[in-house]
C-alpha cells in the first residue's frame, strides 16, 4: 500500500519543517540572525496510464492519464535576508549594517568569513575583532592613547588622541556583497563562508552604490517574527497529524484485508 510510504515522507518533511522553525525561534535574540524557510518538492510519480499514449488503434490519445504521486521531499532551506531591527547599545564598537552587505572577518586558518554581527571589541594589540577574537578586515588598529573612537556611516574609523584637537583617521571598513546571499554556507558563530552558489564577493565602502551604511552604537537584531513562526509551527503540527492519520487509516485498511475469511 503506497499510502504508508507517502504519508511517511509527509511526516519526515514536517519534522524538518518543525526543526527549521525551532531553530528560528531559538535564535530570536541572536544578533544579525536571518530566519530560514523550508521548501518542499513532490517526489516522482508512478504512471498507471501514461498521458498522451494511444488509447486505440485509430490514434486517439489519452488526454489526462493516471499518475500516482509517491510523496514529498525537502528541496531547500532558504535564508531570508530581510533587514532586522536596529537596537541602540551606545557601545562605540557595536556596529550595525543598514542595508546590503556583510562585515569581513579573517579566521585563524586565513579564510575570510562574512557576518552581519557587528558586536566588535578590541584585542590586546588594539585591533578591532569579533567576540571570538577574529580580526575584522582590513585590520584596523586603534591607538592605545585614543580617548574616543568615531565610526561614520561610510565606515571611516577616526580616533581622537589625547593632546590633539582634530581626530585622526585610522582605518576604513569594507563591506562585501554577493550575487546570491542564500548560497552562503553558515558555519555557526554568526559566520558564513563563500561557496560556488553564492558567487564571488564584491567589496566596497559602506554607503557606496549597492552597499548599506554603518551605524555606530547599534546592533542588528534577528529578523525572526515570533507570531509568524508560531503560526507556521501550528500549521506544521496539523500537517504532521494529518499524515499520521493517513498511516492509521492505511493500517486499518490492511488489517481489514488480513482479517478477510
Amino acid at each position: 500500500m503506497r499510502a504508508l510510504n507517502i504519508a511517511g515522507t509527509g511526516m519526515q518533511a514536517q519534522t524538518t519543517n518543525v526543526e527549521v522553525i525551532s531553530n528560528n525561534i531559538a535564535n530570536m535574540t541572536t544578533t544579525g540572525f536571518k530566519r530560514r524557510r523550508a521548501e518542499f518538492q513532490d517526489l516522482m510519480y508512478q504512471n498507471l496510464r501514461r498521458v498522451g499514449s494511444n488509447s486505440s488503434d485509430s490514434g486517439s490519445v489519452v488526454p489526462a492519464g493516471a499518475q500516482v504521486g509517491l510523496g514529498v521531499k525537502t528541496a531547500a532551506i532558504y535564508r531570508i535576508s530581510e533587514q532586522g531591527n536596529l537596537q541602540q547599545t551606545s557601545n562605540s564598537f557595536d556596529l550595525a549594517i543598514r542595508g546590503n552587505g556583510y562585515f569581513q572577518v579573517t579566521l585563524p586558518g586565513g579564510e575570510t568569513a562574512y557576518t552581519r554581527d557587528g558586536t566588535f571589541s578590541l584585542s590586546p594589540q588594539g585591533e578591532v575583532v569579533t567576540s571570538d577574537g577574529h580580526v575584522v578586515q582590513p585590520g584596523i588598529t586603534i591607538p592605545t592613547n585614543a580617548t574616543s573612537v568615531t565610526i561614520n556611516s561610510a565606515g571611516q574609523v577616526q580616533a581622537t588622541i589625547g593632546g590633539q584637537t582634530a581626530p585622526s583617521t585610522v582605518g576604513q571598513l569594507q563591506l562585501a556583497s554577493f550575487p546570491n546571499e542564500a548560497g552562503l554556507d553558515a558555519q555557526g558563530d554568526n559566520l558564513m563562508l563563500q561557496t560556488s552558489a553564492s558567487g564571488n564577493p564584491v567589496t566596497g565602502a559602506p554607503g557606496a552604490p549597492g552597499f548599506g551604511s554603518v551605524l555606530q552604537g547599534f546592533i542588528e537584531t534577528s529578523n525572526v517574527n515570533v507570531v509568524s513562526e508560531i503560526t507556521n509551527l501550528i500549521t506544521a503540527q496539523r500537517a504532521y497529524e494529518m499524515n499520521s492519520k493517513v498511516i492509521t487509516t492505511s493500517d486499518q485498511m490492511l488489517s481489514t484485508l488480513t482479517n478477510l475469511r
